[in-house]
């Protein structure tokens, strides 16, 4: 079985937006559609510059959950998001810092100005050090999560930051 183990973080934004590691990451362009968002899966269709991706997630146990992702034909995708009624748009930077690799979305449209960074590991208990602009912890606050942004956007929340 494919297993994700990922942490997710609040980014400092004007830290972020100054730092070198976002002037010299690697940038896509992310549209994501929803197919399903229950607590038990999560399905959803990924455009990502110019390739598709149908990912299917199980539910998480904190940091940990199946996670099954399979390239899929850019036509389909389209297609496919043209069904989805929640979506979400973002700019992800990728970046290499110490030994891992970030991954750091700004978000765009209703789910501006929120910045988000994740990190995946190997094994839960895993040890790394933050960039300087990592702030909270937020991987078990599910607000926080893609498929619940598409359906409550972070512009929508009463007391966002």
């Amino acid at each position: 079985m494919a297993v994700e183990i990922e942490f997710k973080f609040l980014v400092q934004k004007s830290s972020w937006l100054q730092s070198q590691a976002r002037k010299t990451a690697v940038v896509f362009e992310i549209e994501q559609g929803y197919i399903s968002t229950t607590p038990e899966a999560v399905v959803r269709i990924r455009l990502k510059n110019q390739k598709a991706y149908l990912t299917i997630k199980g539910k998480a146990k904190g940091p940990i959950r199946p996670e099954f992702e399979y390239e899929i034909p850019y036509s389909d995708a389209k297609e496919l998001l043209s069904l989805c009624k929640s979506r979400i748009h973002k700019k992800r930077y990728v970046v290499h810092f110490e030994n891992h690799t970030w991954e750091i979305d700004e978000f765009e449209a209703s789910n501006a100005p929120l910045i988000l960074a994740e990190i995946e590991l190997n094994h839960p208990e895993e040890s790394f050090r933050k960039p300087s602009w990592i702030l909270d912890d937020i991987t078990n606050d599910h607000r926080y999560s893609n498929s619940s942004l598409s359906r409550t956007p972070y512009q929508q929340w009463k007391n966002h930051k």
